[in-house]
């Protein structure tokens, strides 16, 4: 009896440990051995150099690079991941439908998420050619001349966010499409017959029904967003010689660029630790932010 009663209070305390286990080491000893980090004067070779307290902290705060790669990260993700979900959710739409070939436009969406961000960063290098470009030899049609895509801030941004798109558009789609397969059908035939229009269907039964798979995709892509760092250091030309700052001025280098710029270029390991804690307090900011958010919008359908 007394081994009954062990097994049904203590098993599934042992089923769950090993995840703890690993969280609690590759998760939450990073996370607070990076906070000690960041409250000394520790460089990367020469290790800790003695405590200074939040002066770290103090400089970051009047320390104009940061704010530059702060602005830098929330405009790339707002200008990948907004037009990015909502691209996903109107191709999940369509391939909802009943299209001929429908396994093959399936996989091929994915495609761009499964092909190297390397070989990525360097097809779309070259479409954002400022002398030979395809982007801007098609401007041109237009009567718009070449831009620099590298050298100006907005542009450089839309380039960086257009590659983020093109590899996680068809991703995020294949995640809302298995949402979508899963609502019930009388409720589309119910709304057909009170002669709802498929807008109608769209925005009142299928946006509401895979409402915790949007919340999981902005979550998952407000983390990514925030946290970019392969496309614009790619996008740099300086980031074969290992000096990829994100632009002649900084014009697009995000938080995770300027934290491995201090940390591995310069040896700073105390400020790039402060970097990485003040990442991670606005991540978790945007993504609460977010959360709410989206929670609300959807939840109005």
């Amino acid at each position: 009896m007394r081994l009954n009663n062990w097994d049904a209070k203590y098993t599934p305390y042992l089923i769950i440990a090993p995840f703890f286990l690993v969280f609690g080491i590759f998760g939450l000893y990073p996370l607070v051995y990076t906070a000690w980090v960041s409250l000394h004067d520790w460089q990367l070779i020469d290790g800790n150099q003695g405590f200074v307290g939040l002066a770290n902290y103090v400089e970051l705060f009047s320390d104009a690079k940061f704010w530059n790669a702060l602005f830098n990260t929330i405009s790339l993700f707002v200008l990948s991941t907004v037009p990015q979900l909502l691209a996903a959710l109107g191709l999940a739409a369509l391939l909802d439908r009943g299209l001929r070939g429908r396994a093959f436009w399936r996989a091929g969406v994915l495609l761009p998420n499964v092909i190297s961000v390397a070989a990525v960063a360097l097809v779309f290098a070259q479409f954002f050619g400022r002398d030979f470009g395809i982007v801007n030899f098609l401007l041109g049609f237009v009567g718009i001349d070449p831009i620099d895509w590298r050298a100006e801030t907005w542009a450089s941004h839309l380039a960086v966010s257009t590659m983020v798109m093109w590899r996680w558009t068809g991703y995020n789609a294949l995640l809302y499409l298995a949402a979508m397969q899963s609502v019930p059908k009388d409720m589309y035939e119910s709304a057909t017959l009170d002669g709802a229009s498929r807008w109608r269907m769209f925005w009142s039964i299928t946006v509401p029904s895979i409402r915790p798979t949007i919340l999981f995709t902005v979550v998952t892509s407000t983390i990514g967003g925030l946290q970019l760092f392969a496309e614009p250091a790619l996008f740099d030309p300086g980031f074969a010689a290992n000096n990829a700052s994100g632009g002649s001025d900084r014009q697009f280098q995000t938080l995770v660029m300027y934290m491995y710029e201090k940390g591995f270029r310069l040896f700073d390991a105390g400020y790039s630790a402060t970097i990485a804690w003040m990442l991670f307090l606005v991540v978790l900011l945007v993504a609460v932010v977010n959360f709410s958010l989206t929670r609300r919008i959807a939840g109005k359908g």
